[in-house]
């Protein structure tokens, strides 16, 4: 590349160009161009289009670092072998800050034979380094006049390269075998296999290697919740006026990343929880020194104990989205409880599509560490534990089923209906009941009842424990559970 204000085949000088953005708005990037004012305003009419994917990140490679925008293989600063990755970072209202997207790394081709072998594929020719340009994005403001306020180098470190060869092989075998309609986001740990493309007809594509069923499109990325860990920890950790949070304590659970040259991490962290299997919950507060008092958050405890965590905040489940979720047996083989998600808006719900949606984008990016006791006498006993991904079929068929009628209902009308009973009254709907499907459905968030009636009645603090309805009603906030005798079903120990 000649004529460039940078040394093209020297990763320092390429992010020593790169710095030099920060503090600049992409407005700024292309006012400072040498363009004549009808190309200037066909730039900003292009790339400021907020529906333009990958817009700012065009702009970045065509104003500031002079090459074609591409969809190559190869890194985008070939000779010098960095990809450039422009991405979003939000500031929370807490103070903290969290990567605002996944990265995507590169699509994943159907119609040709799978890249095999990890160190050299495409993937890792395009993550080996990586030049990190972050803006603060603000939704209420034009998109070419978000900041840009960090540019770094960046080469996962080698207790991650473990894993990520692993996700790799995981989601190349899936492929192979000719399940690539069957790839989910939370197959893997920080390396997934993401949707890429129109949700509808024209992104769904034939595989290779089994031609007769359609798989939707996706690509290679590393997981939002790892580009979390990345931008805090090693974007971040650069800048001096940076204070990480009080509370930043994570605790890695493999302390070298030897110990993934035999095992996967799925099979060294059930292995060590089944370590400690037919102990009683009593004895394990022992053994670790910790208060047998029967609470939930002794269950969380014991299992980040056996792990060898004594801070709760595990660096692994911290990147790969992993929660830890206690299942406890009765003696009559069943589970009491149903497993709650995140509460939703009612107006939020009736609005989304499926591969949009909160319960979606729940379930393809999360995993679970199930670990399962089961009753005997005053005690539980310990059984072992599972790391857990809700399968794609049960998520896009059974799951979409449930999730689409509750929706529909929404968006038709629910009933509401004051019912007087022996002890007052009750508020009867007509959504979809857990009956209704295999997997999920809905009950409330709160045990504070709160409505606003069709009659204009108010019940309880609707403003703090409700939320609007479709047609103006108001009904108590409601979220999302997982059956718990479906929960049951996937045990598998």
């Amino acid at each position: 590349m000649t004529g460039l204000k940078y040394d093209s085949s020297d990763s320092l000088s390429i992010e020593a160009y790169a710095k030099l953005l920060i503090g600049k708005t992409f407005l700024d990037i292309i006012n400072d161009a040498d363009l004549n004012n009808d190309v200037r305003v066909s730039i900003i009419d292009s790339y400021g289009n907020p529906k333009r994917k990958g817009g700012l990140g065009n702009l970045l490679e065509e104003i500031y670092f002079g090459y074609k925008a591409n969809n190559d293989q190869e890194p985008d600063f070939k000779e010098a072998g960095v990809e450039l990755k422009v991405s979003p970072y939000e500031k929370l209202n807490n103070g903290k800050y969290r990567a605002g997207e996944r990265l995507i790394i590169t699509m994943i081709g159907y119609a040709v034979p799978i890249e095999l072998d990890f160190k050299s594929s495409h993937v890792w020719n395009k993550i080996r380094l990586i030049l990190l340009i972050y803006y603060l994005r603000n939704r209420e403001i034009d998109n070419l006049l978000y900041p840009i306020d960090y540019a770094k180098l960046f080469s996962p470190p080698e207790e991650d390269l473990a894993i990520i060869k692993n996700d790799y092989e995981k989601i190349v075998s899936k492929i192979q075998k000719g399940l690539a309609h069957q790839l989910s986001e939370s197959d893997t740990m920080y390396l997934g296999a993401c949707t890429k493309g129109a949700t509808a007809e024209k992104g769904i594509v034939p595989q290779y290697y089994n031609p007769y069923v359609p798989a939707m499109t996706r690509a290679f990325c590393f997981k939002v919740s790892y580009m979390n860990y990345v931008f805090n920890h090693y974007v971040l950790a650069d800048v001096d006026t940076y204070k990480p949070p009080k509370t930043d304590d994570f605790e890695p659970i493999i302390k070298s990343p030897e110990f993934l040259e035999e095992t996967s991490f799925e099979s060294y962290i059930e292995n060590k929880i089944k370590s400690y299997s037919g102990k009683t919950d009593e004895k394990l507060c022992e053994l670790f020194g910790r208060a047998y008092n029967n609470n939930k958050a002794q269950w969380i405890d014991l299992a980040y104990r056996m792990l060898g965590i004594r801070s709760n905040r595990a660096e692994e489940f911290e990147k790969a989205n992993i929660i830890v979720k206690s299942i406890r047996i009765e003696s009559d083989g069943k589970m009491v409880e149903s497993m709650s998600l995140p509460p939703f808006r009612f107006k939020d719900l009736a609005n989304e599509e499926w591969e949009d949606s909160e319960l979606f984008t729940y379930f393809d990016e999360k995993r679970f560490l199930f670990v399962v006791y089961e009753h005997s006498g005053d005690n539980y006993i310990l059984k072992g534990g599972q790391i857990w991904n809700m399968p794609a079929d049960d998520l896009n068929e059974i799951a979409y089923h449930g999730w689409k009628n509750i929706q529909n209902k929404i968006k038709s009308g629910v009933s509401l209906k004051k019912i007087e009973t022996k002890n007052g009254y009750e508020i009867k709907n007509d959504l979809p009941k857990k009956k209704d499907n295999k997997i999920i459905h809905i009950r409330p968030h709160t045990a504070k009842r709160a409505y606003i009636l069709s009659s204009g009645e108010i019940i309880g603090n609707a403003k703090k424990h409700a939320n609007e309805l479709p047609d103006g009603q108001w009904m108590t906030t409601q979220s999302f559970w997982i059956n718990n005798d479906y929960i049951l079903s996937q045990i598998k120990l």
